[in-house]
């Protein structure tokens, strides 16, 4: 039966060009994991393709670290970009399975919403949201990226990135205002992210939004990296975090008990 859409770019075997690429390279990974190491000449004859299409294929694995070179052989085995790919979904899967109750407990004791947030596109986003029983709003914040220098999560996490790495960030998104009270002037940000580096918790009054003020804790991984940041947050009419006795020690309570599940000690 005739079709009117286009017909796909044809590589030398009648695939289309850039899938036959793909599917070639993902075969030689799957031969390195199977065998540990190999070789241009033996993927080349177990393929049974051109040597120097073998060749182009590592190059470009090697150049995404998927693998890499052993020096005094010639073999070339997985990289740690393999490494790095396997374990990115499961970690951040286990940060919410093992936050989850955590996040519960906190939303019920503070009476307020707990969300859990982390770093990803320049952005925080929140990737669990637990409710407190006297919750108003009904916002669900999961899965929305919200700016790092307007929301209290986003300060504790750009506080805990190297000063290159936060002014790259910042360059690419600015610093926009969203309400009259956001902080728009990179010195002032800088002395506010000093500050919340030394405390360990960062606070945003009517800053993402007029009327919503925030309170948050990083989150560390085994390594005492800052993988995330759990907040509190609530209607300013009755939500000031510096007020409520004890909050600020129940806060990194929690933070401290979602950090330990994930490996971290305290040193």
């Amino acid at each position: 039966m005739a079709t009117n859409e286009p017909e796909a770019e044809k590589g030398p075997e009648g695939q289309p060009g850039g899938v036959q690429s793909v599917d070639r390279a993902l075969q030689i990974l799957e031969i390195l994991a199977r065998d540990g190491h190999a070789g241009v000449s033996e993927i080349a004859e177990e393929m049974g393709v051109h040597k120097s299409t073998v060749f182009r294929l590592l190059g470009s694995l090697v150049s995404r670290e998927m693998v890499y070179q052993n020096s005094d052989r010639g073999k070339y085995r997985l990289g740690f970009g393999i490494l790095r790919l396997a374990t990115s979904i499961p970690a951040r899967l286990s940060l919410v399975r093992e936050a989850r109750p955590i996040l519960e407990s906190l939303a019920e004791e503070s009476k307020e919403t707990v969300n859990l947030a982390v770093l990803r596109s320049n952005y925080a986003v929140n990737v669990d949201q637990a409710l407190g029983p006297s919750t108003l709003a009904t916002h669900d914040w999961v899965g929305g990226l919200t700016p790092l220098h307007a929301t209290s999560s986003g300060k504790v996490l750009l506080a805990a990135l190297p000063a290159e790495e936060r002014d790259r960030i910042i360059k690419v998104t600015g610093l926009p205002a969203r309400t009259p009270k956001t902080i728009t002037n990179r010195d002032d940000l800088e002395k506010q992210l000093l500050d919340v580096a030394h405390k360990g918790y960062a606070e945003t009054h009517e800053e993402l939004e007029i009327g919503l003020n925030a309170i948050a804790v990083p989150v560390y991984n085994h390594l005492g990296t800052v993988i995330g940041a759990v907040s509190i947050s609530g209607p300013a009419f009755r939500f000031e975090p510096e007020k409520v006795p004890g909050l600020v020690e129940v806060l990194r309570a929690a933070g401290l008990r979602i950090s330990a599940k994930m490996g971290y000690t305290r040193r």
